[in-house]
């Protein structure tokens, strides 16, 4: 008796072996795990979309500051020596201002137009190229044009602070915030040109 229980025992314990070794029904162990594959590439596309609509908007306010900084000195002339054409420096400054406005719109014009329409007006890497060195040039104008009309209102303020100084610092002071907004931008449009993978 013993030995024909021992026997059961060892039937039993086999075939509750060959039960644990089945697969689970409806389970494919063939399929190969693409999650990885799959996470990194919706990481790479939202990391795109979010460093375009970065940039739009850095650029979309740096065409209005310098749209601002065009308006107040275009329209800084009171008569006599308080008229901004007289002063090279706040020609420069005008120059510069209308520069920018013109490039930051085009650029927001693309942008939006390849964000609403998911085509691109450019190729890649020739539209990544223009994004960085247009940002670059531009920022280093604004930011020479700022720099070259601080010193002359400061001495115009010295002597006197009436309407035309206080429109001519604030001209400037949106000039250079426009530099702010574009040198983020020219920082985005580098890392983009530096992670494409074509160049």
């Amino acid at each position: 008796m013993e030995e024909h229980n021992e026997e059961k025992m060892s039937v039993s314990n086999d075939s509750e072996m060959k039960i644990d070794m089945q697969p689970e029904p409806g389970v494919d162990h063939n399929t190969p795990e693409t999650s990885g594959s799959t996470t990194s590439f919706l990481w790479r596309w939202q990391n795109k979309d979010v460093l375009m609509r970065g940039s739009l908007a850095l650029r979309g306010i740096t065409f209005f500051l310098s749209l601002i900084s065009f308006i107040l000195m275009a329209s800084n002339k009171h008569g006599d020596w308080e008229d901004f054409e007289m002063y090279q420096e706040y020609r420069y400054l005008l120059a510069v201002a209308i520069l920018s406005s013109l490039y930051t719109g085009v650029q927001v014009f693309r942008t939006v137009h390849e964000l609403s329409t998911g085509h691109n007006l450019i190729q890649l890497r020739i539209a990544g190229l223009i994004d960085f060195v247009g940002d670059q040039v531009v920022a280093y104008f604004l930011i020479s044009s700022t720099s070259s009309a601080i010193p002359i209102t400061d001495r115009m303020r010295e002597a006197a602070d009436n309407i035309f100084t206080d429109s001519s610092a604030a001209a400037i002071a949106f000039s250079f915030l426009a530099f702010c907004c574009v040198a983020l931008s020219a920082v985005i449009s580098g890392h983009k040109l530096s992670t494409q993978t074509y160049i």
